[in-house]
């Protein structure tokens, strides 16, 4: 596997796992705790929003974890992107 295919698997995975962050997030709304699809999400994504938890306060009912978390994911991705394409 070349760095370039790297950047790509890279680029898709990141994509994906935001998309899911976003889903998880507006579930939450509209299903319950219990719900097999929003359990699912839920075991995907609750271990990295869990220390961004612990670290950064809600601000009344508005819970920011999830947005600081595309973030961090946006900017991995495109460190790891830039770095494999400069290797290719």
């Amino acid at each position: 596997m070349n760095f370039y295919s790297l950047a790509v698997l890279v680029r898709v995975v990141a994509e994906l796992f935001v998309w899911i962050v976003i889903a998880s997030v507006i579930l939450s709304y509209f299903m319950p705790p219990y719900h097999p699809v929003r359990q699912a999400l839920d075991r995907i994504v609750e271990p990295f929003l869990a220390p961004i938890r612990r670290v950064v306060p809600t601000a009344g009912m508005i819970d920011f974890s999830p947005m600081i978390l595309i973030i961090a994911v946006e900017l991995i991705k495109t460190i790891l992107i830039s770095i494999f394409i400069s290797l290719s």
